[in-house]
């Protein structure tokens, strides 16, 4: 029998020093409470509500007046005491009775660290402070409510090898027009991808990153109308590409090449970007389920070394859902101080990259990581070396970014 919402948010504050959790929203400001209390997508709501969940005790509904008989269908089987409020005054009065003297959870973020959990506004957390409470960050108790299923790691292994192949298919693509002497265009590249994504009915949301030369350097470069660029003897190519079945969580990777022979300078950056990803996964494996994900960042821009990290403008890496930027743990030290678990059932990816645009390229090695609880398994293929492209047999040059030794040869 499936436990009610109430009863899920009440497991998650077990082993916690928290008197409960108070979820707020009013009219979608806070996605998760939607999610977590698992709120019809047409329900109706146009004013403020409070759901409070102790760790011990009964839950309490506090809603508008006006909006009582759509309250009692949808917390129908939660086990939930409502209380109504209308004047503003009585909504005060309501929040001192459940919450003063309580140390809450809220959808809350101390200075706005974690913008993904952030998503109580500011004068709403100060009324329940003035209630007599103390407010605390949900964020680690909402993950439990992002973890997969086992049809979610079933779809996103389907997208994981789709992507492995329309990745193989662009990059074949550009090594026969190189080849062949035949010109090739970041759009003509990206249309391969999004046929084969379309192909098995899966899904990117919006086209695909392929970026030529000085364009890669630009970490979220989208070709585009005159944004199409030939690519030329001696550039970088860099691919990034996503997919999920609908409603299920995606698959996102990044392999880069070279027209031709790579010079020392691009060989070294690759090296540094190739250590700072293998670094993080080796954290991942070796501190599976006691690390904060900030902990993964700082190791893997560390270990990048001081040329090649002051142009690593991004973090190590986002959790992965039903959104490609989902609202678990980052795995970042950089564009925020991520300090939630990373917790298992979920999933990462792992992207260093280097993006030194005075030096005409940008380079990044993305893979994707499910937190099994057994420990993360590594659910894309890992690049070994870039493809080198226009020069020999094709199944040899792929076999080398694979580190493998091609079959038959």
């Amino acid at each position: 029998m499936t436990s009610s919402p109430t009863e899920r948010m009440r497991q998650a504050l077990q082993g916690t020093s928290l008197d409960g959790w108070l979820m707020y929203d009013f009219q979608g400001l806070n996605p998760h409470a939607r999610r977590v209390l698992d709120l019809p997508a047409g329900a109706h709501l146009t004013r403020r509500f409070f759901v409070w969940v102790p760790r011990e005790g009964r839950a309490v509904l506090l809603h508008n007046h006006i909006e009582g008989g759509t309250w009692a269908a949808l917390s129908a089987g939660w086990g939930v005491e409502r209380r109504a409020f209308g004047s503003h005054a009585e909504l005060d009065a309501r929040l001192a009775e459940v919450v003063a003297g309580k140390t809450v959870a809220m959808e809350y973020s101390p200075h706005g660290a974690v913008p993904y959990v952030s998503r109580v506004d500011g004068g709403t957390v100060e009324r329940v402070r003035a209630a007599g409470a103390r407010v605390e960050s949900s964020a680690d108790l909402l993950q439990s409510f992002l973890v997969w299923s086992p049809e979610d790691f079933v779809a996103h292994g389907r997208a994981a090898a789709l992507l492995m192949r329309a990745k193989d298919d662009a990059f074949r693509l550009i090594h026969e027009r190189l080849r062949s002497g035949e010109p090739v265009t970041e759009l003509e590249v990206q249309a391969v991808i999004e046929r084969a994504i379309a192909e098995e009915g899966l899904e990117s949301g919006h086209p695909v990153n392929v970026s030529f030369g000085a364009n890669a350097a630009d970490p979220h470069y989208e070709p585009g109308g005159e944004r199409n660029a030939v690519l030329r003897p001696g550039e970088c190519v860099l691919i990034d590409l996503w997919a999920q079945e609908p409603g299920r969580p995606f698959a996102d990777v990044t392999w880069v090449g070279f027209a031709g022979e790579p010079g020392a300078e691009y060989r070294e950056a690759w090296a540094a970007v190739a250590k700072a990803r293998d670094t993080a996964l080796a954290l991942l494996h070796e501190r599976h389920g006691s690390l904060q994900g900030w902990e993964v960042d700082r190791a893997a821009r560390d270990a990048m070394g001081g040329t090649w990290a002051p142009s690593f403008l991004h973090r190590t890496g986002h959790d992965l859902g039903v959104q490609i930027h989902g609202s678990g743990a980052n795995l970042d030290d950089y564009e925020t101080r991520d300090t939630r678990r990373l917790t298992p059932g979920l999933a990462v990816t792992v992207e260093p990259g280097t993006y030194p645009r005075e030096r005409g390229f940008g380079i990044r090695s993305e893979v994707n990581v499910y937190l099994a609880p057994h420990g993360p398994q590594v659910t894309t293929d890992l690049q070994r070396q870039p493809f080198v492209l226009g020069a020999g047999e094709w199944v040899d040059v792929r076999a080398a970014a694979y580190g493998e030794t091609a079959s038959g040869r």
